[in-house]
């Protein structure tokens, strides 16, 4: 069973779109949520970042399998931002799940049946307009509405002072580990895309009961980005002996 959860095969999907809001936390508040193989990747040397992404997807499938294969379901996902050395002596940059839920009852089997990303089953809707996306859960205690204006301002207190410093941190990464302590086995996962061009949106409100029940103490919104109809793909799971 545990093969079966090292992503044993390479998966695509077609996002819909992808809302990241991205929050900075002071570096020494978080360090005990990743696992010792890990560093956090930091801006400034002083914060580092959780990511939450929501994302609406379309007919995820193992790669190269006909379209009717796909499912289609919607992601909230609780990452955090960080950085690995691979045996090989290869820096990495990439992101830790924290946590990752789903509105339907087969993704959350077969998320939990192939990854080790610990999905949950919650009851998030996504509302789109042509000037707006609302994010909704009752079970998750996520609402979520936010703007896309042009030019928008950076969130109130963000560490980032422009949107490009902000883009850096605004995912997807190319990487993403999880963690045998046992074993001390790290999975790595990579994601390829095309054409990911994130575009900074303005968060009217935001309440995310996960992040607000963090014991976490000086956590803020440091940006917000939304893309659109992209192909995605994730090869297929490696893993090694991390040696400290």
């Amino acid at each position: 069973m545990g093969n079966l959860k090292n992503h044993p095969f390479a998966v695509e999907a077609f996002f819909e779109s992808s809302l990241v809001l991205t929050f900075a936390v002071p570096k020494e508040k978080i360090r005990h949520l990743i696992p010792e193989c890990l560093t956090l990747d930091t801006f400034n040397d002083q914060w580092a970042f959780i990511a939450v992404a929501m994302v609406d997807t379309k007919n995820l499938r193992p790669k190269g399998f006909p379209l009717f294969f796909g499912n289609d379901f919607f992601l909230a996902g609780f990452r955090i931002f960080v950085r690995y050395t691979s045996a090989a002596g290869r820096h990495l940059r990439g992101l830790y799940i924290l946590r990752s839920e789903t509105d339907k009852k087969r993704m959350n089997f077969l998320g939990n049946l192939f990854t080790r990303y610990q999905y949950t089953l919650t009851d998030i809707k996504i509302t789109k307009t042509p000037e707006n996306i609302l994010v909704h859960s009752v079970q998750s205690g996520m609402d979520i509405e936010i703007q896309k204006s042009e030019n928008p301002d950076l969130p109130l207190h963000s560490p980032f002072t422009s949107w490009k410093e902000a883009r850096r941190f605004a995912g997807p990464l190319p990487f993403t580990f999880t963690y045998h302590p046992g074993r001390r086995e790290v999975l790595i996962v990579e994601g390829v895309r095309e054409h990911w061009e994130p575009k900074p949106v303005r968060v009217i409100s935001q309440k995310i009961k996960y992040i607000e029940g963090l014991p976490i103490e000086g956590t803020r919104l440091a940006s917000a980005f939304l893309v659109e109809k992209i192909p995605y793909y994730w090869k297929k799971g490696r893993t090694e002996i991390w040696k400290p």
